[in-house]
């Protein structure tokens, strides 16, 4: 009881921010909308910018709550760590242990649209990493697929040149449909990395 009526506030709070920032959002970055997002999935995207975050709950609107998995380093951040808090499941990525495990399977029997960004960082050229792949399969759920698609500077440079940014939400589809045509005899670690690779380049084809 007590979990329903905290995820209610959440709903709320959630909703009323994400109500204040849409104006905003669309207004710096001219927001346009491609595609509908399904009614429940794992919200996958390339990680660019700090900005990402506002753009997909702008985009996906204010009650469609999104809980995104995030790093414990964010809650040194001043500025990030009240919404952390409130809107994240908060996890240890380099020391993912058992208590990280069962708060993800919580907030993914309570929320509709978890989000993840695949490379887990906004550093240019990180490979995609495993633990999208791994949750779907624990969870099956369907992964949402979003790319972003700016024109021009993005993260912003100068960070007052807002450029013109375009959503494109795709089609859900399973981790089953990436896997087609891989070998069955495939090493773990190798089908991880393939499906990984697979997951990334069906974001960066919309």
């Amino acid at each position: 009881m007590l979990g329903w009526v905290a995820d209610r506030v959440r709903d709320f709070f959630y909703a009323f921010f994400v109500s204040l920032a849409t104006p905003i959002i669309f207004c710096l970055f001219r927001l346009s909308l491609r595609g509908r997002p399904a009614a429940r999935g794992i919200v996958v995207a390339p990680h660019r910018s700090y900005w990402d975050i506002p753009i997909l709950c702008v985009a996906f609107g204010p009650f469609r709550r999104i809980v995104f998995l995030a790093r414990h380093g964010l809650l040194r951040n001043p500025a990030f760590a009240p919404f952390v808090w409130g809107f994240a499941v908060v996890i240890n990525r380099e020391d993912f242990g058992l208590k990280d495990f069962r708060k993800t399977i919580r907030a993914a029997q309570r929320a509709k649209w978890i989000g993840i960004f695949p490379e887990g960082t906004t550093r240019p050229g990180a490979k995609p990493k495993p633990g999208a792949i791994r949750f779907a399969e624990l969870l099956g759920l369907p992964f949402i697929p979003v790319q972003l698609v700016p024109k021009g500077s993005y993260p912003p440079r100068p960070r007052w040149r807002f450029p013109k940014v375009e959503v494109r939400i795709g089609e859900p589809f399973t981790v089953e449909e990436l896997a087609e045509g891989l070998p069955p005899d495939l090493p773990k670690s190798e089908r991880y990395r393939l499906l990984s690779q697979r997951l990334m380049d069906r974001i960066l084809s919309l």
